[in-house]
């Protein structure tokens, strides 16, 4: 082979490797979320997700109603008792729907397809090879529901349930960083 020929297969296959790298990238990417969030990894979290914008969508997405404005204060001269009744009430407003789901208990939860607070504990750590590659094929795996070169779905399906799907879509940051930016529940979930 001349040095020309061994150049280019050379280059073909540095272009093949950056290619199939590029591609499965946002599949690393969950797979880092689900592993960090089952084991408590709280650092690792925060860089896979941008807690904003999957704040700003499970909010829209779960119907929460912002607080309706504030009603008349009552007059001292028209309601006194209704005035010393507002001025004991708790101030602390509830707690919102969507903390439960930003957890790390709750993403670990989402990750394998659960809603936060309903995951069977995980399964113990196979111990022999064969139990090993039984736990690897067990499904329901996470799948590719859309790509693109910037924006990727994946979801999981509900084990038991494949009629739940949870959708976890990633945005790329950087050539091979994506993090997480919404998260799409299952329709009666919402």
């Amino acid at each position: 082979m001349t040095f020309h020929r061994r150049l280019w297969d050379l280059v073909v296959l540095a272009i093949a490797v950056f290619a199939a790298a590029f591609a499965t990238a946002p599949w690393f990417a969950f797979r880092a979320l689900k592993a960090a969030a089952q084991y408590e990894d709280v650092q690792a979290i925060g860089e896979l997700v941008d807690f904003p914008a999957v704040r700003r969508s499970l909010t829209a997405e779960l119907n929460e109603t912002p607080a309706a404005a504030p009603a008349e204060p009552p007059s001292l001269w028209r309601d006194p008792l209704r005035v010393f009744k507002r001025a004991i009430e708790p101030i602390a407003p509830p707690e919102p729907r969507v903390d439960r789901y930003l957890t790390v208990a709750g993403l670990a939860a989402l990750t394998r397809g659960y809603p936060p607070g309903a995951a069977p504990p995980a399964p113990q750590k196979p111990t022999t090879a064969l139990d090993q590659i039984e736990a690897a094929v067990a499904g329901p795996h996470p799948a590719v529901a859309y790509w693109d070169p910037n924006r990727v779905r994946i979801s999981v399906k509900r084990p038991g349930q494949p009629s739940k799907t949870t959708t976890f879509t990633f945005r790329r940051d950087r050539l091979f960083t994506w993090r997480l930016v919404h998260i799409r529940l299952p329709v009666d979930e919402r």
